[in-house]
């Protein structure tokens, strides 16, 4: 039997790959097979051991057991390189951007979490090169003194008639606005996150302590929302990315004495955003007078009792539905891609009444292919992009992707 002592500390993984069999404190194995991290599986014949598979989840996590013993940390890394991740995040969040490999520069690092933190804290930086930013922040509180206006409400309810404390709110000139907030949720939560280079960390806390006067948000607290203004242009760039931090799918919780403390993108969701908001994007450099709509809610069925919500639907200038697309990251096929998308791409078309739908891939080992239903006349398209090329190829493919869709015909 293997022990804890024998077993690993450190576990790399690739994304979608074979699985990999390795030994792990079985505490360890029940809490990735509990979460929705990995795929874990004892191996029936030997105990202590575990098989590991990745799915579309990247970045890292690290398990640490009750008894106080040594985390393992779990690394899961991206097929696509880091670069290229990175142009699919910032276009996503800023297609109006240009998000080129070197503006983030990533291309050092092989995993998520590093070249995140790197980015992060460079965007960070720059931002508060002029100092920190200023803007009025709505304050309410007990006075000595009148400022602003007084709350009369609360003046009665607080101090029943007396005349101090004065209960007032005003609008306060400071750097404690929800831009520096979310800059320092960003920073701090990366600083609690397993595998940060130390020279990263080192730069991560000089920005905190550059923000030291920024109120933390605490965990489970709202994050504030922010407008892009001519005034904190400077910020945008750091506030996407950390918007990204903030965003991303922590794995934070505690199964029988277990801790599970990690940062992880979900690629589904990334080449989901990626494929609709550039899709959006393009139509609007086209000027075709068409609009477009993410996640627009449908129904089946005429009593409106059965949902539907493509990735992305486009209407033409009367409004009508005439185009629908929805992305899938990972063709679980083998041979090629699965049916169960060809059914939902059916009902799509069936219900917004379109001759043609159409699926996107990230290319994997099935080219284009076209059903041509029976009984029904519609063709359900199956497209492939290219993540592997340079961005400008990318959206190359996204363009003329977009260009069907216009052509697509009305049943």
């Amino acid at each position: 039997m293997t022990s804890a002592v024998d077993a690993v500390r450190s576990v790399e993984l690739v994304e979608h790959a074979p699985a990999t069999r390795l030994a792990l404190p079985d505490a360890v194995g029940r809490a990735l097979a509990a979460s929705d991290v990995v795929d874990a599986v004892p191996d029936p014949y030997t105990p202590g051991f575990w098989s590991l598979r990745a799915g579309s989840k990247i970045g890292a996590v690290a398990v640490t057991a009750p008894d106080g013993g040594a985390p393992v940390t779990v690394r899961v890394t991206p097929k696509v390189p880091i670069a290229r991740l990175f142009f699919l995040l910032g276009h996503t969040l800023d297609p109006r951007r240009n998000w080129r490999d070197g503006e983030v520069e990533v291309a050092e690092h092989r995993d998520l979490l590093p070249a995140l933190a790197h980015a992060v804290e460079r965007q960070v930086d720059r931002a508060l090169r002029r100092g920190l930013l200023q803007g009025y922040r709505a304050t309410e509180e007990s006075a000595l003194v009148v400022r602003g206006r007084i709350r009369e409400a609360e003046q009665i309810r607080r101090r029943f008639g007396a005349t101090l404390p004065v209960e007032v709110a005003y609008d306060e000139f400071s750097t404690d606005i929800a831009e520096n907030r979310i800059l320092r949720a960003a920073v701090e939560r990366l600083l609690r996150l397993p595998g940060v280079p130390r020279d990263v960390r080192r730069r991560l806390l000089h920005q905190r302590a550059r923000l030291a006067d920024v109120t933390t948000i605490v965990r489970g607290q709202p994050i504030p929302d922010w407008l892009p203004t001519r005034l904190n242009a400077r910020y945008h760039h750091a506030l996407h990315l950390a918007r990204a931090v903030l965003d991303g799918v922590s794995a934070e919780h505690a199964p029988g004495g277990l801790r599970i403390d990690g940062f992880l993108f979900d690629m589904n969701k990334l080449f989901e955003d990626f494929v609709t908001v550039a899709l959006r994007d393009a139509f609007r450099t086209m000027g075709s007078g068409h609009t477009s709509r993410l996640q627009d809610s449908h129904h089946l069925d005429e009593a409106a009792a059965i949902r539907m919500r493509p990735d992305f639907v486009l209407y033409g200038p009367d409004g009508i539905p005439c185009a629908v697309a929805d992305a899938k990251y990972k063709a679980e096929k083998r041979s090629g891609y699965p049916d169960a998308d060809l059914y939902q791409m059916l009902a799509y078309c069936t219900a917004l009444d379109l001759r043609e739908g159409h699926l996107v891939y990230a290319k994997g080992n099935a080219p284009h292919a076209a059903h041509r239903v029976r009984h029904a006349g519609i063709v359900i398209h199956q497209h492939a992009l290219d993540l592997d090329q340079e961005p400008v190829g990318l959206l190359a493919e996204v363009e003329e992707l977009a260009r069907r869709l216009v052509n697509t015909p009305r049943v």
